[in-house]
């Protein structure tokens, strides 16, 4: 720079610096064309790198040929205007860059607003789900607003256990079967309870005539011709409304039991829930789960404010109380504690057994099983109780030895029939007879079994005598559950009330909505200049203004207690906001 002569040309220094200013608003340029939201600068040269802001990066580029510029301008001596040009020429530079980034920022708040107050979806944030695309079959999507409950069924109270058994349907299968049933138009929800005392289908639908003719014909094709029409019609019980509701409620709190106020059927009636809500195969829609769910809440509720649930309150303890009653008749002992006893599964119902055998002074007990692992289990939680194991391939052996039997598997078909018990009894040589009593369902042992000498089965049936002797203790128990049923079942008719307000609702919300992105709308220049922060807040102010003044109206709306009320409140509010009927 020093060489340069007082001869060189102001233009060539001009030429310096606007060349300077094309190449850096080039680079400014270049890294702005990249993205608008994803700032890169990678095309600039070196000496923009040193920041990941195109305008800070220009400016560091600029400031540097600024101090060269003024070392050029210095060895120019003679031109006393040079400096001067060339500050200047940088100062213009500076203020364009800065006009741009105030243009840019408030092209970015623009873009804010109305990316604020616009409710369409972009194409690319759109998700496909359908089934095809998705791999997995949505539920069915119907209204809630026009949905009654109902309940149809078998249980203890209306069909003989061998009706019962020909529709039992395994845990695991409860969502197969609510799949099947709601592909019928008729009916919108589902849900499954089988046990070994009943079979019930909760069901929601908007004509509950046709809903139940067609959860007829689906019991009719799954019972396989095992029933016909006539005996299936004759067995059932069909409930519908505050019927099926009462119903549901009575069974989850045990007064419906066989043994009331027992225990289990609760824990079955929240696997019912449960599974009705499994997100890939649950069937009980809005209305049928929570009606499960209240269900589930009431049984608690009557358990713990209740003395409903002391004593003998289960199928098991109601099995071993009956043997001591009827044992030392049938069998030739003196009390259950001298009895030879065999257990044949080792599952639930196996180990609730050996929990009221020991209340009887049983010491020792035999259990049959496929498997050695579950009675090893059962051994380390029953330490003060002999527990001898036989597997399957010896069952007759231990039949044969013994004095009471208790079959509680999950087989789907009897494992002791007529043929071989004959059999296997020729070789017995105690004197009294050997009492089998059943507690599964289907049951384990053929009806044709009462008929071998010596041979004397019961099952879950003919534990009555045992029933009514409990149900006699709990009668003042039972007046004080039913007083909580009718709290429960109140609130959940009045939540069944709200749901037809829920159309009404939603489009209010829709009209107040539009309503207040049309004002934002408006106001968006005005509010141009407010930070991205301001504009949050602005946003999260005018919902909570809304939210707050519908409020009233939508309380309104749900509190209805009768249907024709919460018919006049829909009216009401519709002429009130201008609602109109699409």
């Amino acid at each position: 720079m020093a060489i340069l002569s007082w001869s060189m040309p102001l233009s060539y220094i001009s030429f310096l610096i606007h060349l300077i200013l094309v190449i850096s608003w080039t680079s400014l340029s270049s890294s702005f064309s990249i993205s608008s939201v994803k700032l890169s600068v990678s095309r600039v040269s070196s000496p923009l790198t040193t920041s990941r802001c195109p305008y800070t990066a220009t400016k560091q580029f600029i400031g540097r040929q600024a101090e060269r510029i003024s070392f050029l301008a210095a060895s120019i001596h003679g031109i006393p205007t040079s400096a001067s040009y060339f500050t200047n020429q940088l100062k213009y530079a500076t203020m364009f860059m800065s006009m741009e980034k105030s243009d840019n920022k408030n092209l970015f708040k623009r873009n804010f607003i109305l990316s604020a107050t616009s409710t369409t979806v972009p194409p690319e944030s759109k998700v496909d789900s359908s089934p095809e695309k998705n791999g997995k079959k949505k539920k069915k999507q119907r209204s809630t607003d026009n949905l009654e409950v109902m309940v149809l069924g078998l249980s203890h109270h209306n069909a003989g256990v061998e009706v019962r058994e020909k529709l039992a349907i395994p845990e695991a299968d409860w969502n197969t079967a609510a799949s099947g049933l709601t592909e019928y138009d008729s009916i919108a929800e589902a849900a499954v309870l089988s046990t070994c005392n009943r079979f019930e289908l909760y069901l929601a639908g908007s004509n509950q005539y046709e809903a139940m003719k067609d959860a007829i014909d689906f019991l009719y094709k799954r019972a396989g011709g095992a029933l016909d029409q006539e005996t299936l019609r004759k067995n059932l019980f069909m409930l519908s409304g505050e019927d099926a509701i009462w119903h549901l409620l009575r069974v989850s709190a045990g007064l419906d039991s066989l043994v009331v106020g027992e225990g289990q059927i609760l824990a079955q009636v929240k696997r019912a829930f449960e599974r009705g809500e499994e997100p890939e195969s649950g069937q009980s829609g809005k209305v049928v789960a929570r009606m499960l769910n209240t269900a589930v809440s009431a049984g608690k509720r009557v358990r713990s404010e209740t003395g409903i649930s002391k004593g003998a309150v289960s199928i098991s303890s109601a099995a071993v109380e009956f043997t001591a009653m009827k044992a030392p008749m049938d069998c030739k002992i003196k009390d259950l504690s001298d009895a030879n006893i065999c257990i044949i599964g080792a599952g639930k119902m196996a180990r609730l057994l050996l929990v009221h055998l020991q209340t009887q002074d049983v010491k020792e007990v035999t259990i049959v099983n496929r498997s050695p692992d579950r009675v090893e289990e059962l051994r380390t939680e029953f330490p003060d109780l002999k527990i001898n194991l036989l597997l399957m391939d010896k069952m007759w052996d231990a039949i044969r030895e013994a004095d009471v039997v208790y079959p509680s598997t999950a087989a789907t078909t009897t494992i002791i029939d007529p043929e071989p018990l004959a059999e296997c009894m020729k070789g017995r040589v105690k004197q009294g007879g050997v009492q089998f009593v059943d507690i599964s369902v289907p049951r384990n042992v053929h009806p044709g079994c009462s008929e071998i000498q010596k041979v004397f089965s019961y099952n879950v049936d003919d534990l009555k005598a045992v029933v009514e002797r409990n149900t006699a203790k709990r009668k003042r128990e039972m007046v004080e559950a039913e007083n909580i049923l009718k709290e429960e079942l109140s609130k959940f008719r009045l939540w069944q009330q709200s749901l037809g307000a829920i159309p009404t609702i939603a489009k209010l919300q829709e009209k107040a909505e539009s309503l207040r992105l049309e004002e934002l709308q408006k106001a968006s220049k005005k509010l141009a200049n407010l930070s991205p922060k301001d504009l949050e807040a602005v946003e999260r102010l005018s919902k909570g203004i809304v939210a707050k003044l519908l409020h009233g109206p939508m309380n309104h709306l749900r509190q209805q207690k009768e249907g024709d009320a919460t018919r006049v409140a829909i009216e009401q509010v519709k002429e009130a906001f201008q609602l109109i009927e699409e």
